[in-house]
């Protein structure tokens, strides 16, 4: 589905990212970890055409990614930030929006907007102000909006590192059941474990900008790896 081959990206005479290679195939969740800093989100921001990577080559679909990147591509993949980045408006007009510039029939985009409303457990929420939500709260509606589209790739960036823990645990147990059930493809940024393990089927650990290890969640942890992945790694051992 994406594939990175020898990605580099220098920012202000700062090399951020070296020499990545990733692949993520059709319905599979990768997780990107690693402490802050170490180029996660760099990485995220070029595999999501935010970013020109410096050297190297981006494919999506087997088609190499040209640095002007088609307005048909960009619809097919979504992306879910840290803090919930919502219009002033009614929750369904947040989640319809993108579907309204896509000019679906009203009724089509009635039915997928309260079908992923309830999916997030924020039905309920639909006529009220976004600015009236609690951080969890918007960030059910901003999944919702992601997968009303139904990307072709789905991007999260952090999207739990703003909640408190048990409104984390909510999400990342209803987000669980929605991968189970659509097998969209995704890429998980997260600085902790415990999102990697319960939603990723592997994961790369990005330390410095460079990838040095990869791996389902459980072979990460019992496997020996290289020592500063091991420094990193024993924070979420117990």
């Amino acid at each position: 589905m994406l594939e990175a081959r020898d990605i580099t990206w220098t920012k202000e005479h700062k090399i951020i990212l070296r020499n990545i290679h990733f692949h993520i195939s059709p319905g599979e969740c990768v997780g990107l970890i690693g402490p802050n800093g170490s180029g996660k989100s760099s990485l995220l921001k070029i595999l999501a055409f935010l970013e020109s990577p410096t050297s190297g080559q981006l494919y999506f679909q087997g088609q190499p990614i040209p640095k002007n990147v088609p307005l048909a591509m960009r619809r097919k993949i979504a992306i879910v930030f840290q803090e919930a980045l919502l219009l002033n408006t009614r929750v369904f007009d947040n989640v319809a929006i993108g579907l309204k510039i896509r000019h679906l029939p009203k009724e089509k985009i009635r039915k997928q907007v309260d079908y992923w409303l309830e999916q997030f457990g924020v039905i309920h929420l639909s006529q009220q102000s976004a600015r009236s939500l609690s951080g969890g709260e918007a960030q059910r509606v901003s999944l919702a909006r992601a997968f009303a589209m139904e990307p072709d790739v789905l991007f999260l960036d952090e999207p739990f590192s703003a909640l408190d823990a048990p409104t984390k645990e909510g999400l990342r147990i209803d987000l669980a059941q929605v991968f189970n059930s659509t097998r969209t493809t995704t890429v998980l940024v997260s600085h902790d474990f415990k999102d990697i393990a319960q939603l990723t089927n592997r994961a790369l650990i990005l330390l410095n900008g460079q990838v040095l290890a990869e791996g389902s969640p459980s072979e990460l942890l019992s496997n020996p790896q290289k020592e500063d992945v091991n420094r990193f790694l024993a924070h979420f051992a117990s």
